[in-house]
């Protein structure tokens, strides 16, 4: 690929990476998402699939772009599906924390719009229960939290600044991490399954 396609393919990959949440949001817009006999499960299961997809993808440019010297430019586009990977999983697990778990969304909502900053975490202190009780009991849900927390370092040490800052082969072994984020990403689905 000529390096000057390389601004129109990165702008064609964001528009393909975000269509699974315009998908969404125009579901919940035309009401189809109300439709469906669990909203809150198809959400949390939309979302972990396009996670473990873009983390996947992610993971195959390297071997992909080894195939041919005109791929070589393929790991410009790593960390970008790396990142809409973390993204997907934040959703997940947002998903699953402010819908599943009976956060209620309308209250705090309500509470922000009056002014009452308290009601974030009074509403976090009610569920909070709930989500360690499922984290203790449901193997699948800590192996997810695993891998989004090893998403989320990566992610954090992602931007070009922090690879100077930790240096080169500190980056590396952290970035190493992404395997092991993958391979959790996939037991939570197969247990989950």
């Amino acid at each position: 690929m000529p390096t000057r396609w390389i601004p129109y393919v990165k702008a064609l990959v964001h528009v393909v990476c975000l269509l699974p949440l315009l998908k969404l949001l125009q579901q919940y817009q035309s009401g189809a998402l109300g439709l469906l006999a669990d909203p809150v499960n198809y959400i949390t299961h939309q979302t972990g699939y396009w996670a473990l997809f873009l983390l996947m993808a992610s993971l195959a440019v390297t071997p992909v772009r080894r195939l041919h010297p005109k791929l070589a430019n393929l790991i410009r586009f790593r960390r970008l599906l790396g990142l809409y990977a973390f993204f997907y999983a934040t959703l997940h697990l947002g998903t699953y924390v402010f819908l599943f778990s009976g956060y209620d969304v309308p209250t705090v909502w309500a509470g922000l719009k009056a002014g009452h900053l308290g009601v974030v975490s009074e509403q976090w202190k009610l569920v909070w229960p709930t989500v360690l009780a499922d984290l203790k009991k449901r193997r699948f849900i800590q192996v997810g939290l695993f891998a989004w927390v090893l998403l989320l370092a990566l992610a954090v040490t992602s931007p070009a600044f922090v690879m100077r800052w930790m240096g080169g082969k500190a980056w590396r072994r952290v970035h190493y991490a992404v395997y092991v984020a993958g391979m959790a990403g996939c037991v939570h689905y197969w247990w989950l399954v």
